[in-house]
């Protein structure tokens, strides 16, 4: 019971790449302090997405690592977030954290980072089956900002990685990558401070930005690409701009952007990386 404990948490922990049961009692704690509700449904999607897994017999290894835990996780976040808490909704983070811990497993088969393309592909599903039978999201409007708030835009783009619209959350969730490692909060805070950046030079929507719209998918991306290298800083700064404006054009053309735009740059990203070094391996 003592080991599944530390794997749950492990998994909110990988939720931001962060294989630390610490990290991630941290994130959960951030969650709860922003609502309750948001923390039961990581709870539920964490520990129906692990378990799926141990029941499936998936590698013991990745279970152990909390792999299995933080794409239920997020769904069961962002489905509480998206629709109105209902025992039938329950009952869909239920299914739909299976069905992302079977993603999980089948992406993981041809060795491609998985990160959280379990989670968006299954809350997409999800949000298209609501859309047909005509349950549909509920509207959450953004708050008017006329000036930048530079603190509440980078510490929010660190909450809104779970949805969590709390600066303190924010806060909670930088110190417990922290805790886990240092360079993944300095890349961290980079991807969050880039993000805003960039949204502000392309003159993105204020209210947008002040809440760290632009600032999650971008924080994911450095994590995700952290490196002593400088080669390996310019590719991650790369994926932080290029997520961006993926966020920016998803959210335009009416798409449930989740962490998709984190998904694709850094995908994109490595595909440049490996193949350019290829081409210069055969140029030289």
């Amino acid at each position: 019971m003592k080991n599944f404990v530390k794997i749950i948490f492990r998994g909110f922990g990988q939720v931001m790449l962060q294989n630390n049961a610490w990290t991630g009692m941290l994130f959960l704690f951030g969650i709860f302090f922003n609502s309750w509700i948001f923390g039961l449904g990581a709870i539920l999607g964490n520990i129906v997405s692990t378990y799926s897994a141990k029941i499936l017999r998936y590698s013991k290894e990745d279970i152990n690592d909390g792999l299995y835990g933080f794409n239920g996780t997020l769904l069961g976040i962002a489905i509480l977030f998206l629709f109105k808490f209902s025992i039938f909704v329950v009952s869909i983070i239920i299914l739909g954290s299976i069905f992302s811990t079977i993603i999980m497993h089948q992406i993981k088969k041809y060795r491609i980072p998985v990160y959280t393309a379990p989670f968006v592909v299954s809350t997409w599903l999800i949000a298209f089956i609501f859309k047909l039978f005509n349950f549909f999201p509920i509207e959450s409007l953004l708050p008017v900002s006329n000036s930048l708030n530079i603190f509440s835009a980078t510490f929010m783009g660190f909450g809104q990685v779970m949805f969590q619209g709390s600066i303190v959350t924010g806060l909670i969730f930088f110190l417990a990558i922290i805790i886990n490692s240092r360079k993944s909060a300095i890349y961290s805070l980079y991807g969050s401070t880039l993000g805003i950046v960039i949204a502000l030079i392309f003159s993105f929507q204020l209210s947008a930005i002040n809440i760290g719209l632009f600032g999650y998918n971008a924080v994911l991306c450095a994590i995700a690409l952290e490196s002593k290298k400088l080669e390996n800083f310019i590719f991650a700064t790369f994926a932080i701009v290029l997520s961006v404006f993926l966020n920016f054009w998803m959210g335009n053309i009416g798409i449930i952007t989740l962490t998709a735009p984190f998904v694709f740059a850094t995908w994109i990203t490595l595909l440049l990386k490996k193949y350019g070094a290829k081409s210069l391996s055969m140029k030289y």
